[in-house]
């Protein structure tokens, strides 16, 4: 885990999350990743920030030749919570309860990085099911 500086410049910052991604790819030599597709926070400078760290963590998986899955806000919190119109403290809720934690990943946003993994593992595995029923059936 990483954390930047608000007070640092939004170059640096990048450099800084662009860095720390690649270092976590190459210590644990993922298959994939899974982000959060865009979203617009109320406030503009957020959402374009956001946009800015979420393009520079696409650029490290992409560098790595990782498969990059994207899933819609929505998606995520109904794969994990069985409503798409979840809160943040259900969604935190229940990463911790699937993944048996005596407390919610901290920092809180933490938890959404792990329900998009969650979701990443979850779908996959529903496509795998679907595989093999397919063949069953012929």
């Amino acid at each position: 885990m990483f954390r930047t500086s608000p007070r640092e410049l939004l170059a640096d910052r990048l450099v800084a999350i662009f860095d720390g991604v690649t270092e976590l790819i190459a210590r644990h030599r993922p298959d994939a990743v899974s982000v959060e597709s865009i979203f617009y926070a109320r406030n503009v400078r957020t959402t374009v920030t956001l946009g800015h760290a979420r393009g520079v963590l696409l650029l490290a998986a992409a560098r790595a030749c990782i498969t990059i899955h994207e899933y819609p806000p929505a998606e995520i919190k109904k794969a994990i919570t069985g409503t798409g119109g979840a809160t943040k403290e259900q969604v935190q809720f229940m990463v911790k309860t699937l993944l048996r934690l005596k407390s919610v990943p901290s920092p809180n946003d933490a938890a959404d990085g792990v329900a998009a993994a969650l979701t990443c593992l979850l779908h996959a595995r529903t496509t795998d099911l679907l595989a093999q029923q397919a063949g069953r059936s012929r």
